[in-house]
């Protein structure tokens, strides 16, 4: 079934982040299909008709080079019009019941477009291979039940969810950031702040794209950063299962 189904990725990128291919094969190979079965769209410029979102199974939203929705502006008309546009698409696939799985950026818009709260807070920034704990309610989940209780991600992000959308189930936490994954109860949505779609060398190859990054939250090389990346196998699986789940 997986390699018949038809995706969007939603993304968030200059033209020039070299990211944005990349993306779209870290998601295909995650997903056990190919990139030809991922179309993509910018929401930096568009959103996406009605007609494309009903041709599509499953929506993605993924990470952002240099885009963030923790903006002050709390009235739609003080936002960029990039992201009163990005939301507005958020609400809408929630509005629609679509299928979709956000991660990272897309873990953030998410929360905010649907009531929740999220803030800048670099000194909660997280970076690298995480270990991550269930919560009780996840433990029953068909998604997030397999990991096990504890496991591995691959997170780069300073921004966090500090307060849930209403009607959220929290799946997963770490000891520095409390909201690391959550369920819609009323829709077929997934969110995460880790990334699921990057496996070790996947994150380091991203990295490598923003090497001022990793300077600036660890003080560390490169090359001793990458020391300290490790696999994560657990949820190399969790991108397959959560389409098998709200496809069935």
């Amino acid at each position: 079934m997986l390699d018949s189904v038809r995706y969007l990725l939603l993304q968030v990128r200059n033209p020039d982040d070299p990211m944005r291919s990349h993306e779209v094969q870290c998601f295909a190979r995650a997903l056990l299909t190919t990139p030809a079965r991922i179309g993509v769209l910018d929401l930096l410029q568009e959103q996406p008709a009605d007609t494309q979102l009903s041709a599509v199974d499953v929506v993605l939203l993924g990470g952002s080079g240099h885009y963030s929705v923790a903006d002050e502006a709390s009235v739609a008309d003080e936002m960029d019009d990039w992201l009163r546009r990005a939301l507005d698409v958020v609400r809408e696939l929630h509005r629609l019941q679509k299928p979709t799985f956000a991660s990272c950026w897309g873990f953030q818009a998410m929360a905010r477009a649907l009531g929740g709260q999220v803030v800048h807070d670099a000194s909660r920034a997280e970076i690298g291979t995480h270990h991550l704990r269930l919560t009780p309610a996840a433990h029953d989940d068909p998604v997030f039940g397999p990991l096990g209780d504890v496991f591995l991600g691959q997170m780069g992000h300073e921004d966090r969810v500090l307060e849930l959308p209403p009607g959220a189930t929290l799946l997963a936490s770490t000891e520095t950031v409390t909201n690391q994954a959550y369920r819609l109860d009323d829709a077929p949505i997934y969110c995460t702040q880790f990334h699921p779609e990057l496996n070790r060398t996947d994150l380091l190859c991203r990295l490598d794209a923003y090497p001022e990054y990793v300077r600036h939250l660890t003080g560390m090389s490169g090359e001793e950063f990458a020391a300290t990346v490790r696999d994560s196998p657990q949820t190399e699986a969790l991108l397959p299962r959560f389409v098998s789940c709200v496809l069935d």
